[in-house]
């Protein structure tokens, strides 16, 4: 396996409907969702980008998996996360269609590492949660409910000062 975090399309030498596979070590960077930091585990992480020449241009496949670990969205305890990444690129030179030209590919040369990393994040659920059911939070005292006992966490709560007049009504 190579190790690399660019990769020149041009030393490939493909010619038209010729394509190559890449196997390489690569190390992914880091995600950062509210202030919270997600790694992807292991990493660097084995995998295999497919580059196809088109008549004008490239096409490009990145592919890997691995375990994206960081806090819960909901409890903030540890959160692991199996995740399969796939993602597509085309990059055709001197398009002037946006949709032709590759954000990652310039003057011939992949950026393999920010196609992984954003590949990364679209790939993650909405949710990061240390198991499907997590209870999350208590609103009051802040600890977890997740093994809480059941009626652990009813806190009083006072009456809202703002309706004071309105209760006067009731009375």
């Amino acid at each position: 396996m190579a190790s690399a975090e660019t990769i020149d399309l041009g030393r490939l030498a493909l010619r038209p409907g010729d394509g190559r596979r890449v196997e390489l070590d690569l190390v992914v960077e880091g995600i950062e969702l509210a202030g919270q930091d997600y790694s992807l585990v292991p990493n660097p992480v084995a995998a295999r980008l497919d580059i196809s020449r088109t008549a004008s241009g490239h096409a490009i496949r990145l592919t890997f998996s691995g375990t994206v670990a960081g806090p819960c969205m909901r409890c903030l305890g540890p959160a692991e996360v199996e995740v399969d990444v796939e993602a597509r690129e085309v990059d055709q030179r001197g398009a002037e269609d946006e949709e032709l030209r590759s954000p990652y590919v310039e003057d011939e040369v992949l950026d393999v590492g920010a196609l992984a990393h954003d590949a990364l994040a679209l790939a993650l659920p909405q949710q990061l949660l240390c198991r499907p059911d997590c209870a999350g939070l208590c609103p009051v005292c802040g600890e977890s409910l997740n093994d809480a006992e059941p009626g652990a966490h009813d806190h009083p709560s006072e009456p809202d000062p703002r309706f004071a007049k309105l209760r006067e009504l009731l009375d």
